[in-house]
């Protein structure tokens, strides 16, 4: 029986971003292999400066049928609205 790498999730840091984004995914045996992989098929062009690869088996995702509750409107919680603090002046812009 042949036995198939996992499968992993590669995110790039452009040069002018300041967060990673998802590219796609690819299979490898093992992370360092994942990242030289990913540097290959997902920035020929030089445009990133950082890679993170994570194996899919590890990643957790909400189920789109739940999202009414999970993603219900923040009105009455007003903890999420900062507007009514008072942000103190040595804070600076926030």
């Amino acid at each position: 029986m042949k036995k198939e790498w996992p499968l992993w999730e590669v995110f790039i840091r452009g040069q002018h971003g300041l967060n990673h984004r998802h590219v796609g995914s690819l299979h490898a045996p093992d992370a360092e292999m994942a990242i030289r992989n990913a540097r290959d098929v997902y920035t020929r062009r030089k445009e990133g400066v950082s890679i993170w690869v994570v194996p899919s088996a590890l990643i957790t995702a909400s189920d789109p049928a739940n999202r009414d509750a999970l993603f219900e409107p923040a009105t009455d919680k007003i903890y999420r609205h900062p507007s009514f603090y008072d942000i103190p002046d040595e804070v600076g812009k926030m």
